[in-house]
């Protein structure tokens, strides 16, 4: 009497992209493993070159070559047939209007780096004249003796200006006269009394 299996056995994987990153990562993993464990077994066997290149899904390239992976592509292309030379002819006119327009592109770059690098020198100058200028609005530990001296003689003239300006404005205040408020007594608003 045999007994009912518990299990399925080994089922057949659908063929599809593994959407979740994390197995997709780990299934590359093994599988790339053990691709290139398979060519390297084929190349020792039975003696032929090979070279595989791969691109991982973090797009890095992965190869495997026997020789090297370089002496088979070299090998691989000299035995492709000779191009077609009209087709030549028209990729060699292609690449050279690529690299004209390249080169006119990086023409006027150049030319509006050059403007930009002589604004940039205008402002610099301009800035430099301005604080050399104006050097009392450059920062005090850059001052030299001379200039602290002309901005304490600047700053007391100020103070003393200030305080005169200060005085005028309060004599001014205290001259104006205060309108004169009428006193409200018992004999009425018109100072006449009440009639008897």
């Amino acid at each position: 009497m045999t007994t009912p299996k518990k299990t399925k056995g080994r089922q057949k994987i659908e063929m599809t992209k593994i959407v979740d990153q994390k197995s997709l990562a780990v299934t590359f993993s093994k599988r790339h493993h053990g691709l290139l464990s398979k060519a390297n077994e084929l190349s020792t066997l039975c003696g032929v070159d090979l070279a595989i290149i791969i691109f991982s899904p973090t797009k890095k390239p992965i190869s495997f070559g026997h020789p090297s992976v370089e002496a088979i592509i070299d090998r691989y292309l000299e035995q492709l047939p000779p191009p077609n030379p009209s087709m030549s002819q028209f990729m060699e006119s292609y690449r050279n209007a690529n690299i004209q327009e390249l080169s006119r592109q990086l023409t006027n770059m150049t030319a509006q780096l050059d403007v930009e690098k002589k604004t940039a020198e205008e402002l610099d100058r301009i800035k430099k004249a301005r604080q050399d200028r104006n050097w009392w609005d450059a920062p005090i530990e850059t001052l030299s003796i001379d200039q602290l001296e002309k901005l304490k003689v600047g700053m007391l003239e100020l103070k003393k200006n200030s305080e005169m300006q200060a005085e005028r404005l309060m004599a001014e205040a205290a001259n104006t006269t205060t309108p004169i408020i009428p006193r409200f007594g018992s004999a009425g608003v018109d100072g006449a009394g009440p009639s008897t």
